[in-house]
């Protein structure tokens, strides 16, 4: 007689489908570097956009059915404006906290983005930023911020007010190379993407070293020059692998579970301006005729988010677009 265990639970996950457009304005994204998910499915895309094209910096608000909204922020070194933005996260009240790496500050914007303050001065002691270019924000009210060319990661307020810092240069275990994403689990632990150790580091909230997962390669488990990191509910690691084109997916001790390599069906914003634009049509056709799989792929994923809801998504920098996938639960037979 055999005994059947049922109700366990596996992964499985599916590409779902494809927010965006290349576009200096309106409908799409130009140079994306980041993005938060807000409430009731809302987006929020950090344009970094090109320094002979200024007039594409902004943030973009749209949903995750692509339903655009507006948007705000401006090239510039006045309140409210951008000249190397690399950071959004969404606080208290859902206020927007942007980092910029040349200003080397957090501004800070109601989620119709009209500017309310900003903090920070370059420098290297408590509380100064050198490249700051990640940003997570704790239940309890905490920024956490990756201080790229300072080496660590520092903690304030949501006024800005400094709490702590941990890390420093090398590649020791707690010792960071230009970190630069940066996700909290539920349970408060800290993950950092270790940009130039090519790894990702797991930390108490107070900066008590826990963990190390991946190496310099592109084998499985293996980073270059990771940019983004997400923790889901269950536990699960989502690293955005940027030169290897790729995200991973590691349970929580670091094994390496799946990838995505980029499943791009067009987006509706995509078919509209195929639509209006004939001459369009006939080059994407030239080049489908030479790689089908040209537009699917990833090219330079800089950051992923994940929901309550079982979505993965996927920052496509270099092709200005969201990939949106799906986290279900099965069960299997033992």
């Amino acid at each position: 007689m055999s005994t059947h265990f049922f109700g366990i639970k596996d992964r499985v996950f599916g590409y779902s489908h494809t927010v965006g457009r290349n576009e200096f304005a309106g409908t799409g994204f130009r140079n994306p570097v980041d993005f938060a998910l807000g409430a009731d499915d809302v987006v929020y895309v950090l344009n970094r956009s090109y320094e002979n094209r200024p007039d594409g910096v902004r943030v973009t608000v749209c949903t995750l059915s692509e339903e655009y909204i507006s948007e705000f922020g401006s090239y510039g070194e006045g309140d409210g404006k951008f000249m190397w933005a690399s950071a959004i996260a969404v606080g208290d009240k859902e206020q927007l906290y942007i980092a910029d790496e040349w200003l080397n500050r957090i501004s800070v914007f109601t989620k119709d983005g009209e500017f309310v303050r900003q903090w920070g001065k370059a420098g290297k002691g408590n509380g100064e930023l050198d490249r700051p270019a990640g940003l997570a924000i704790s239940p309890e009210g905490v920024l956490f911020v990756t201080d790229s060319r300072n080496h660590r990661v520092q903690k304030f307020t949501l006024d800005g007010k400094y709490l702590g810092k941990f890390g420093s240069f090398g590649d020791g275990q707690g010792q960071l190379n230009m970190p630069w994403g940066i996700a909290l689990d539920k349970a408060g632990l800290v993950y950092v993407a270790d940009w130039r150790n090519n790894r990702i580091q797991q930390f108490t909230a107070a900066g008590q070293w826990q963990a190390s997962f991946g190496r310099t390669g592109s084998g499985v488990g293996e980073f270059n020059r990771p940019t983004g990191v997400a923790v889901d509910g269950d536990g699960d690691i989502y690293v955005a692998d940027w030169m290897n084109d790729r995200v991973q997916v590691l349970s929580k001790d670091g094994r390496f579970i799946t990838q995505f390599t980029g499943d791009n069906v067009i987006s509706q914003w995509g078919k509209d301006k195929l639509v209006s634009n004939p001459d369009m049509i006939r080059q994407r056709q030239i080049a489908q005729a030479h790689s089908t799989d040209f537009d699917k792929k990833f090219s330079h994923p800089c950051a992923v988010r994940v929901d309550d809801k079982g979505h993965i998504v996927v920052l496509d920098h270099t092709r200005g677009r969201l990939q949106v996938y799906q986290k279900s639960r099965e069960a299997v037979l033992v």
